[in-house]
């Protein structure tokens, strides 16, 4: 067969499924590669028999959460956004998927699972009513699990950041000065016949300011590989936007942009207001989230994305630019999940690093002390080498 009679055949397997491997005259033959990870996935969802039940030679979902996360993950790998949409609908109507997500053995036996409540966002929208309902009971266990674990650490490291930032050279009390910092910044003018320090530079506290000290931007790309990270971005949102010494703005983005910062009061409702999927145009996000800063000297800036750009690749590195000429402290996280390494565009992060903008992937545990380092102004890139392991480290 030539070139054109090779893709003929190659679409017709898709379309038939494996039988047609063993037709008579010698079937369509076999696939490989992504051809037999897209069979897979239809295999799964369309080789039924007339029954509705799964044929004996599909793989099935079955009734396992786990593998269906999986299978909707590839079946975002293998086809577009229309295409999936369509699959997804199918998959609740032939293989009864809105049962499982309502079953109470599933319910009562959830523990605090990213990896579902991403798989709930992604079938939010085609999700019956019933169900949608008791994928919110899920997430909010989901989230208030997160709180729970993540909220004092977070208050923690961001207060006494903060306080560390507001340090002064002229305290106006006694009780105001950090002795221990004082006698270290004046080693120098130790007298040792009179065994003493003598303090010409004095460190302190300033006094408690009330007002916002610093403005904090989270602009998350929605796209499917990111569910986990749009997850815990929520969760850590809506604990930032809590803290009257933050000015905190969430921003979600795909080829538009939706500001969701009026929602940070309630992460579950924030997250039912995400789309998991579509196409990502950080260009237009970063745009938007520059109309956000108005202090950009104690603003922190943090995308987070795989980077791989669908709008003008050009212009979002010229924002970005801007933004750090004018003082914005910003940073990329490739991913803040559990996962480890994710797949970003190296390319992006390689330019990102050259004008001084560090990119890496983020624990989520590790969030917390990230932001202190951020509002102290410490080196990002030698933090994240020294707390992420060379493993994680900046593209």
């Amino acid at each position: 067969m030539d070139v054109h009679d090779d893709e003929r055949a190659r679409r017709w397997r898709l379309v038939l499924g494996g039988q047609a491997e063993n037709a008579p005259g010698g079937g369509l033959g076999g696939l490989s590669g992504t051809d037999a990870g897209m069979d897979a996935a239809l295999a799964a969802l369309y080789d039924l028999d007339g029954d509705g039940e799964s044929a004996p030679r599909s793989a099935g979902l079955g009734g396992s959460a786990p593998r269906v996360s999986r299978w909707l993950g590839d079946i975002r790998t293998y086809f577009p956004s229309t295409v999936v949409q369509v699959m997804q609908k199918d998959a609740i109507d032939r293989l009864d998927l809105s049962r499982l997500l309502l079953e109470p053995e599933m319910l009562e036996a959830v523990e605090p699972d990213v990896h579902l409540v991403g798989t709930l966002l992604s079938l939010n929208r085609v999700m019956p009513e019933k169900a949608r309902e008791s994928a919110r009971v899920v997430v909010r266990k989901v989230v208030h699990e997160l709180e729970r674990k993540l909220q004092h650490r977070t208050r923690a490291a961001v207060t006494g950041a903060l306080n560390r930032a507001a340090r002064t050279n002229r305290p106006r009390r006694p009780a105001d000065i950090d002795w221990d910092r004082t006698i270290r910044a004046n080693l120098k003018n130790y007298l040792p016949d009179r065994n003493t320090v003598v303090p010409s530079r004095l460190v302190g506290y300033a006094r408690k300011q009330q007002s916002v000290q610093r403005e904090v931007v989270l602009c998350i790309d929605q796209s499917g590989s990111m569910a986990a990270s749009v997850v815990y971005s929520s969760v850590f949102g809506a604990v930032l936007a809590s803290m009257r010494s933050l000015k905190t703005s969430l921003v979600v983005f795909d080829t538009a942009v939706v500001d969701l910062t009026d929602q940070l009061h309630d992460p579950v409702e924030l997250l039912f207001g995400t789309q998991l999927g579509g196409g990502t145009d950080i260009n237009r996000a970063i745009a938007y989230s520059q109309g956000l800063i108005t202090r950009p000297a104690n603003s922190i800036f943090i995308l987070i994305s795989d980077l791989y750009e669908g709008g003008v690749r050009a212009e979002m590195l010229k924002r970005v630019a801007a933004m750090t000429a004018a003082g914005v402290q910003v940073i990329v996280l490739l991913a803040l999940s559990d996962e480890g390494a994710p797949f970003y565009d190296h390319e992006n992060a390689a330019a990102l690093a050259a004008m001084g903008v560090p990119a890496f992937a983020c624990t989520p545990d590790a969030f917390p002390d990230l932001m202190a380092a951020a509002i102290e102004r410490r080196d990002i890139t030698a933090w994240a080498e020294r707390t992420l392991g060379e493993g994680n480290q900046r593209a």
